[in-house]
């Protein structure tokens, strides 16, 4: 192991990185073939069963839904720029905006939360064995869709908050990483950082929009 490389495996920091870069993309792509599976099972039933699926869809708030669009792709900013400061050894900055990246994740998983208790609320959360109401057609199918939404959109929130945990372990152990192993290391969490952003851009057009 060279002073410069993190493991005996490498001979070189630059083969070293291509190697967390690729092992970061397997991961990214296994996670992507789940949330297309539970993607494609909504799209069939929503084929199905489109009128309850759009009268469900409009119980959704989507104020709080577009405030969390704005606040995940804000995040994905604060991720490029650190980034871009990590690579210019700028690491005063870059520890702020891994900062604000984690802060801007914790800020959506709170509106999340606050979603989800106006949606029990209501009556309309058919999960954990609460109590399901809806005064719209079809109430069965209704019910799928509500089932799908809170399993697509928890799935995400798990995601987003494994993403948080991770931020805050990087920060953890910045002092004593050196230069090139805070570069790689904000690499890596960027990529996944920005592929679980993808995802909600992604289910936000779907569960929110599509039916309005």
């Amino acid at each position: 192991m060279s002073a410069s490389t993190r493991s005996v495996a490498f001979d070189t920091p630059a083969r070293e990185k291509a190697a967390d870069a690729f092992g970061m993309w397997v991961f990214v792509g296994s996670e992507a073939m789940l949330f297309g599976a539970v993607m494609l099972v909504f799209f069939v039933a929503r084929v199905s069963y489109g009128p309850a699926f759009a009268a469900a869809s409009k119980h959704l708030s989507l104020t709080l839904g577009t405030l969390n669009t704005a606040v995940l792709i804000t995040s994905s900013f604060t991720m490029a720029l650190a980034h871009f400061y990590s690579d210019a050894r700028r690491w005063r900055a870059a520890v702020g905006t891994l900062a604000a990246t984690a802060l801007l994740g914790i800020a959506f998983l709170a509106i999340k939360g606050t979603e989800y208790a106006m949606e029990f609320h209501e009556g309309i959360a058919p999960v954990l064995g609460a109590p399901f109401t809806f005064d719209g057609p079809d109430p069965v199918h209704a019910a799928f869709f509500f089932g799908l939404y809170f399993t697509m959109t928890a799935l995400h929130g798990l995601h987003l908050a494994c993403g948080i945990i991770v931020v805050a372990g990087l920060l953890a152990l910045w002092r004593g990483a050196d230069a090139s192993s805070r570069k790689r290391r904000v690499q890596a969490v960027g990529l996944y950082w920005h592929f679980v952003d993808v995802v909600w851009v992604f289910l936000f057009p779907v569960l929110y929009l599509i039916n309005r």
